[in-house]
Formats: structure tokens, C-alpha cells, sequence
């Protein structure tokens, strides 16, 4: 109890904690303190009371993947059956519905691909350009160590000409937890924990921001929580050039993990990993809530447990669905859940810059 006390202290004073309070604030079970220390900090960083939320749609442009995640039903491996790759008229499709419903991006992330080297994401970035005027959120740091690889040219050159063809930002996706036993356990095709993190210092040196996440409920360790959490901060030290840092839990319905986890994260251990990346990340302006993964009650606690943002109504999203997240949000229930938990909501763009208060 008096350790935790003393580590929230600090927390009041705005002194910045280390690993080992932070992982001590994790271990501690002050459910409500721990909350209301990170209620405080989000006051400070955001005092004028606004909760964002945004409308994009997250297109899936491929299902192929040779990264083997065991939480993922949505792969398909090569030249398996019920394969894809999305059709360029099919994506203008997809963001012509997207602006329709007041969507101000997309969020465009696929499988790893074997096939598709630089040139096939130069022409479909150029092709969207050309045609809308719409923030191209895509890419995450995995597909992008890939199609470099492919493409036999460095991550510096291929975040060139990404930008070049008319990629603004970098989402946080392929995140998973950034330590290596867990990178190797669940998602051993990926990228290393030390190459996301390169992705990510060299698109913010070439003038990208991007996103962070962190997936929980794999089979980490609070230990390795907490490493996460640490790394990001160091980098943002470094950079600055992370715009929000957004936590969810995983979805086992079916897929190949579900054997191996015994217990779901329930909405307590997800607050308070929520409430300590508040603390902890205290480099973040922005934290995020998963109602996706947790729900809309849940996402409403969270606004008084350290997040100021609600994320997307999600017009569409494929992975996570498919291992059971089945919770639906419209433009109407995240103003209420904003509003009801006291709150002014905003409408935002994909860099958290908010452009529509709603009266």
C-alpha cells in the first residue's frame, strides 16, 4: 500500500516513473487509485474536457499472409482457397461509401504478401491520391520490413517512396507485445520487436507520425507489459512522433491460441493496463480505448480511467472480428457514451487534430 501511494505521489507531483513502479502498479490490485492517478494525468494533458472519436474504415486489401499469427483467423496462406487481393475498383469503392458517411480516412492494412513488392503499393497509394482527397493511414511496420525485403531495397527508401506516392501516416498495427519470446511464440512470421520499433524511428524521421499498440491477453507477462511500454516511451523520447497509443485485448474465438489461454482479460486488468500506460506513457498526449474488444460500457469507465479518444465507428473492420470482437458502434453511440461520461465529444482526423466539437 505505501509503496503504491509513494509511486502515485510521484504520479501527482508530474515526475516520471520507472519499470519497476511501474510494474509494481500493475502488480497492486489499487484498482481505483491507480485509475484515478491516471484520471488526473489525462486532466492535465487534455484540461479542456473534449473526448475524440473518429469515422474511417479499416480496408483489409489482401488476406494473404505467410506471418502464421496464432490469434488471427483471418489469414489465408498462399495459394489457399478464399484468398484475395482487393481489386483497385473495389477499394474506390469502399472509399466513395467511406466519404458518404462523413469518413475522413482509411485505414488500409493486409496480409504480409509474398508477391507484392514496392511497385504494387506505389499505384495503389497513387491511384487512391489521384482520385479523393482522403488521409492514407496504411501500412504497418510489418508489412512494411516485408515488402522492402521483397522489393531488395532498405525501410528508409521503401517509407520514401510510400510517401512519395501519397502515404501521410503509419498505423501501430503488428505491435503485438514487443519482446521476443512473445514475437516468436505468437506471431513468428512477423517482424522482430527491435525491427517495428526501426520502422517506426525511421518513419518519424522522414517525416511520418504514426500510432503504437499493444496486444494483451496472449500469454504475457506483466514483465513484459510493462517492456513495451518502456521501449515506446524510449523511442518517443527519441522522436516524438507517435500520435496516440491505443491497448486492446485479444480475441481468441477460434483461432489456434484459444487452446493454450485459460482466462479472457476481463474489464479490471484491462482499465488498469489502461490507467498505467496513462502514467506510464507519459510522453503520450493520446490514449485510446478498444470498445471493439471491450465494449461500449467499458469504453465509457475508460474516459475516467485515463483515455481521451474512442477511436473509429469502424465502417468496416475484418481481423479482429473474426475471432469474436462483435461489438458495433454508429456515430450516435460513441457521442452518447461521450457525453453520459460527462464529457464535450469532438469529431477528429486520423493525427488526433479535432476539427468538430459537437454542441
Amino acid at each position: 500500500m505505501q509503496v503504491v501511494e509513494k509511486i502515485l505521489r510521484k504520479t501527482y507531483q508530474g515526475k516520471r516513473i520507472g519499470p519497476e513502479e511501474g510494474l509494481a502498479l500493475l502488480q497492486s490490485g489499487e484498482f481505483q487509485k491507480v485509475g484515478q492517478a491516471a484520471d488526473y494525468v489525462r486532466r492535465q494533458k487534455c484540461p479542456d474536457g473534449v473526448v475524440s472519436f473518429l469515422i474511417d474504415r479499416n480496408i483489409s486489401y489482401t488476406n494473404v499472409c505467410v506471418a502464421r499469427c496464432t490469434f488471427c483467423n483471418f489469414y489465408r496462406k498462399p495459394e489457399a482457397e478464399g484468398g484475395y487481393i482487393l481489386s483497385l475498383e473495389s477499394i474506390f469503392k469502399k472509399i466513395e461509401e467511406t466519404l458518404e458517411l462523413g469518413g475522413t480516412g482509411i485505414l488500409m492494412q493486409g496480409g504480409m504478401h509474398p508477391d507484392l513488392k514496392i511497385d504494387y503499393y506505389e499505384n495503389l497509394l497513387s491511384s487512391i491520391r489521384e482520385r479523393y482527397s482522403i488521409h492514407l493511414h496504411c501500412f504497418s511496420p510489418p508489412e512494411v520490413v516485408v515488402l522492402a525485403r521483397l522489393s531488395k531495397i532498405s525501410i528508409r527508401e521503401a517509407i520514401r517512396r510510400l510517401k512519395a506516392a501519397g502515404l501521410v501516416s503509419i498505423p501501430g498495427g503488428g505491435a503485438e507485445i514487443l519482446t521476443e519470446r512473445m514475437r516468436k511464440k505468437i506471431s513468428p512470421g512477423k517482424c522482430t520487436a527491435d525491427q517495428w520499433l526501426e520502422v517506426m524511428r525511421i518513419a518519424h524521421e522522414e517525416g511520418l507520425l504514426t500510432t503504437a499498440t499493444m496486444m494483451i491477453g496472449g500469454g504475457e507477462t506483466l514483465e513484459e507489459r510493462i517492456e513495451h511500454l518502456d521501449r515506446l516511451r524510449r523511442l518517443q523520447d527519441e522522436t516524438g512522433g507517435f500520435v496516440a497509443f491505443i491497448p486492446w485485448n485479444v480475441q481468441l474465438e477460434g483461432t489456434p491460441m484459444q487452446a493454450s489461454i485459460s482466462r479472457k482479460v476481463g474489464p479490471v486488468e484491462y482499465l488498469t493496463l489502461l490507467a498505467v500506460s496513462r502514467i506510464y506513457l507519459d510522453n503520450f498526449r493520446n490514449l485510446q480505448v478498444s470498445w471493439l474488444t471491450q465494449g461500449l460500457s467499458v469504453a465509457q469507465i475508460a474516459l475516467h480511467f485515463g483515455a481521451n479518444d474512442v477511436g473509429s465507428i469502424m465502417i468496416e473492420e475484418n481481423v479482429m472480428s473474426t475471432a469474436g470482437a462483435h461489438n458495433t458502434a454508429t456515430r450516435e453511440n460513441l457521442l452518447t457514451v461521450i457525453e453520459e461520461a460527462g464529457f464535450t465529444p469532438a469529431q477528429r482526423d486520423t493525427l488526433y487534430q479535432t476539427f468538430r466539437r459537437i454542441a
